[in-house]
């Protein structure tokens, strides 16, 4: 057993090209609470300058961000880069790449928050499956006006995964592919 806990996610960052349209897009399309900014944050000594140029380093010299704040507390942090400016991917949906490219929200009403990211300027990538045949648990994938991807679930992860026959996810043996479960 472990002597670790599982941790809490605290937010997701997503770059924009324009931080108050985000702001008002996300606040709108999800009814995320708005907690504070856009900051406007420069490479001027201050202490929050120097937070800033530390993390981005070199090329770092002038951005804003948002705070917005999910249903359950999670919080969705919104930059737009001055100095070097934000730009959208050419090819926003290289998942085989490492790194970060979804995050995943909650809705039960899942076509009609489709639909809401489709009216407001975004993008429905995915039609919406049905995971499980014979039961309601759906998901589908859609994008921003910036290009950041967004999984939409109809019910939690727990919900949809709980309880599972773990054997039907894993990898045939005999596959040649590395089976984790041993």
């Amino acid at each position: 057993m472990s002597k670790y806990y599982p941790v809490s996610v605290t937010h997701v960052g997503l770059t924009v090209t324009d931080v108050y349209e985000g702001t008002k897009w996300y606040t709108e399309a999800f009814n995320c609470r708005h907690i504070i900014g856009p900051l406007h944050i420069k490479n001027d000594g201050s202490q929050i300058g120097n937070v800033f140029k530390g993390i981005f380093g070199p090329k770092f010299e002038e951005g804003y961000v948002s705070h917005l704040a999910t249903a359950n507390g999670v919080g969705i942090e919104l930059f737009q880069f001055v100095t070097p400016p934000s730009e959208k991917k050419e090819n926003n949906f290289e998942y085989w790449k490492t790194g970060v490219f979804h995050f995943c929200l909650v809705d039960p009403d899942i076509e009609g928050l489709a639909k809401r990211i489709t009216d407001m300027g975004g993008k429905q990538r995915s039609e919406i499956w049905t995971l499980f045949p014979g039961e309601d648990f759906k998901a589908v994938y859609c994008e921003d006006p910036w290009g950041n991807l967004i999984e939409i679930y109809s019910h939690s992860t727990e919900l949809m995964y709980a309880n599972r026959d773990t054997d039907a996810f894993m990898v045939a043996k005999g596959s040649g592919l590395e089976d984790h479960r041993e």
